[in-house]
């Protein structure tokens, strides 16, 4: 696995993928970021934290000892599966004492959110 550092999605809009192309460094951006929820354990990491009221909260969080009770692989499995999270701005975390606490990064899943959205056209033909 590569060792190097994924963007953090910054943009606060997008256009969906399906109402116009995207240019070729959006969608490498964006292919980083698919890569990263790519795994079942961070994919289920995600949901996790998004599924408590306090990984909705930046800056409150879940703490770790919560999150690794739900897999059965070990502890550093787990902050590996959290660190490609982080780096690939999907969350943050923050150290308090001994235990790290994780939040969801809005703008990210704002921005996954809206490159997958069907233009209101198709939606309503859909219907």
């Amino acid at each position: 696995m590569s060792k190097q550092e994924l963007p953090v999605l910054t943009s606060e809009c997008c256009t969906p993928l399906i109402a116009e192309p995207i240019t070729e460094d959006e969608a490498a951006e964006m292919a980083r970021v698919f890569k990263a929820l790519g795994d079942p354990i961070r994919l289920r990491l995600l949901s996790l934290i998004g599924a408590q009221e306090s990984g909705r909260q930046v800056g409150d969080g879940v703490c770790v000892c919560e999150l690794t009770v739900a897999f059965e692989v070990t502890a550093p499995t787990i902050s590996h599966h959290l660190k490609v999270l982080r780096e690939a701005g999907l969350i943050d975390s923050q150290r308090r004492g001994t235990w790290v606490y994780y939040w969801i990064i809005p703008a990210t899943l704002k921005r996954l959110t809206g490159v997958l959205a069907l233009p209101e056209t198709l939606v309503a033909d859909a219907r």
